[in-house]
């Protein structure tokens, strides 16, 4: 027994399983965990989370801590605002280079009028 050598957790090489069987038997059980994993993260953390996933055979499976459709509206709504507001910065920030460079027109058309006198 001393002799025996614990292997523990082996990582997994990452690729592509080539047998279509063997790959939808690991795609059940790694969906299985990954819906497991996202319920305990959700439920953790307080946080709505979602997961959508296609299968081998293009079925589509989700996972929604409240409805799946509810997380996306949430996701585009956000990613909406955060347009909006990064539009409105850029330009706030337009206006306010425009201003400057009027300022700065303004000066040199100033210092242009004093040297022609």
């Amino acid at each position: 027994m001393e002799n025996e050598t614990k292997k523990g957790k082996q990582k997994i090489e990452m690729k592509l399983i080539e047998i279509e069987r063997a790959r939808m038997v690991s795609f059940s059980k790694r969906k299985k965990t990954l819906f497991q994993d996202a319920n305990k993260f959700a439920t953790q953390t307080g946080t709505d989370v979602g997961v959508m996933l296609f299968s081998p055979s293009e079925k589509t499976c989700s996972y929604g801590s409240t409805s799946i459709e509810e997380i996306i509206d949430k996701f585009l709504k956000v990613k909406q605002e955060d347009r909006k507001r990064d539009y409105a910065e850029r330009k706030s920030n337009g206006f306010e280079a425009l201003e400057d460079l009027h300022k700065e027109l303004q000066a040199l058309n100033e210092k242009q009028k004093k040297n022609e006198y």
